[in-house]
């Protein structure tokens, strides 16, 4: 009976130490690689150009693969089934600038913020009216990213007719052809369109407070988790990650606004 129970106790060590060694950390370091999603049709934070993956997220995310001793190994998704393909184990992180709410809290871990911005309307540069805010877009079409926490600040607002699409490319051509209103998204997007795309759109009015974005990964994985967030104070640390952001925004993003 002594034995039984010694090698009882001596197979429930051993699960022990398997669960504990399942963390995706260990997964990661095998493979060798680090399963990053995007869009890919996100301007300025992840798109192609010339056919190749670039971007703010796209070169934060590599920073961080190295930092980890891996590759940035990236797959291209669409918003509405991003989060859903990151709890079914497709990719590790999501690097597209999520915001860490409370209810996607409930179903997946985060890092620490790395990006502070906030929501803005944006409207067309011919536009005569003056949208103060989502109070002024009752009766009014506004496209948002389906699935997005704009999306869900969007439809806060009673009678604000929402219009959701799969991302900003498709909305942000019916807001220059007159299909919606005006459109919602980060801050942060504005001076790109400006600067980049040809259509006649401008920044409009700053919609809400401002709000953090970081890194969400699948639950019950501690050490991956800690080793991100040691990656992401490394890069700011080294300088690395300003030198990103000043290239794309012009300012260090990884800052509150009223910290500046």
């Amino acid at each position: 009976m002594q034995k039984r129970t010694f090698l009882m106790s001596v197979l429930a060590l051993a699960l022990l130490g398997g669960a504990q060694a399942a963390d995706l950390l260990d997964a990661v370091k095998q493979r060798g690689s680090l399963k990053i999603a995007v869009e890919g049709t996100y301007p300025p934070f992840n798109y192609r150009q010339d056919g190749k993956l670039t971007g703010f997220d796209v070169e934060i995310a590599e920073l961080l693969a190295k930092k980890l001793g891996v590759k940035a190994e990236f797959v291209t998704v669409e918003w509405s089934g991003i989060l859903a393909g990151l709890q079914a184990g497709k990719y590790d992180v999501i690097v597209n600038q999520v915001a860490a709410t409370d209810k996607r809290r409930e179903v997946l871990d985060f890092t620490q913020p790395y990006v502070y911005s906030g929501a803005q309307l944006i409207v067309r540069k011919d536009d005569k009216r003056n949208f103060k805010g989502l109070e002024d877009l009752k009766g009014k079409k506004l496209g948002v990213g389906q699935g997005s926490n704009f999306a869900e600040l969007a439809k806060s607002v009673e009678g604000v007719e929402v219009k959701t699409y799969p991302g900003a490319p498709e909305y942000l051509q019916d807001l220059a052809l007159g299909r919606v209103d005006a459109a919602l998204n980060d801050s942060l997007l504005i001076p790109y369109l400006v600067k980049q795309t040809k259509l006649p759109l401008k920044g409009g009015a700053p919609v809400g407070k401002e709000e953090s974005n970081a890194i969400p990964y699948p639950k019950g994985n501690p050490q991956f988790g800690a080793a991100l967030d040691k990656a992401l104070a490394d890069i700011k640390a080294d300088g690395s990650f300003r030198k990103v952001s000043i290239k794309y925004f012009e300012r260090d993003v990884s800052k509150p606004l009223a910290a500046k």
